[in-house]
């Protein structure tokens, strides 16, 4: 039953991609408008035929960069990829995280807790191509580069206007678990410091051995907490291919409570820093 369950969230996850269909379609028109073969256009925008093609049946659909070019090359100042990128970018995120990756994109304020993993936002290149790729089920080198590009077009919102105020909490076991290789993380945890010194971010660690001290209140696992545009607040969940968006008032008063009980047993700011720079090398 399970397998099926999971055949059938690949089938929507591959067939629900109405924008990247239109534009595809939209780009084959607009390229014989003018004249031009696959190879012709390909040679105008840095792509060979083959990756037109690929574009143009659906079998890879438009990169970010490719559809800024086709704007460039065959749009007309029309902005039609331009407009066409958010949407096209949404069909690559998993059919889970879609109607939460609007939410993200113009929440107000974010604040995140991470129990295995650094928290997909701050997650350099290497890191979450080493993560996808290395996931089971696993995935196609297409499909896992597609997921890969969706992940790094969310850093957009460190610096976006107006600003969105961004909170993380990190397990101390996520800063020694490393994917990929020793230096895959070491860069990792290098961005990590990096980020965690905007103005608009604030980066701690809850310490391994919290438990210790007999009071401990990340037990129930990772959350996301969002302030909305609308100044709205609700309670983002994700475990093993499932997702929760959570907006009863009682339930997320709850888990805020929970939340501010994590930060405050965690680490300080400044205390969180050195021990992220001392992991990656960076202090003694």
């Amino acid at each position: 039953m399970a397998k099926a369950d999971g055949n059938k969230d690949k089938e929507r996850d591959e067939d629900d991609r109405h924008a990247t269909s239109l534009i595809a379609e939209i780009a084959r028109i607009l390229r014989l408008e003018k004249g031009l073969t696959q190879e012709e256009l390909g040679v105008l925008i840095g792509y060979t035929g083959s990756a037109i093609s690929a574009m143009e049946t659906g079998a890879q659909p438009a990169s970010d960069v490719m559809l800024e070019r086709l704007e460039t090359a065959i749009g007309d100042r029309r902005k039609i990829f331009e407009v066409a990128r958010k949407y096209v970018l949404m069909e690559k995120y998993p059919v889970r995280f879609r109607s939460f990756s609007q939410m993200e994109a113009s929440a107000h304020t974010i604040s995140s807790y991470e129990t295995l993993v650094v928290d997909g936002l701050f997650q350099t290149e290497e890191y979450a191509r080493a993560l996808i790729g290395g996931g089971y089920p696993p995935v196609s080198e297409a499909k896992a580069a597609e997921l890969v590009e969706a992940r790094m077009a969310r850093k957009k919102l460190f610096d976006r206007d107006p600003t969105a105020m961004i909170e993380l909490i990190l397990e101390e076991g996520v800063l020694t678990r490393p994917f990929g290789d020793r230096e895959v993380m070491r860069e990792q945890l290098l961005s990590l410091a990096k980020d965690a010194q905007r103005d608009n971010v604030t980066v701690q660690v809850l310490p391994k051995d919290r438990g210790l001290k007999g009071s401990y209140a990340g037990a129930r696992g990772p959350m996301k907490l969002v302030e909305t545009k609308d100044h709205e607040h609700v309670v983002y969940l994700e475990i093993e291919d499932e997702s929760i968006l959570i907006s009863n008032r009682a339930k997320v008063s709850r888990l805020f409570q929970r939340y501010a009980k994590i930060r405050a047993q965690a680490l300080s700011p400044d205390e969180s820093l050195g021990l992220i720079e001392r992991l990656a090398g960076e202090r003694k």
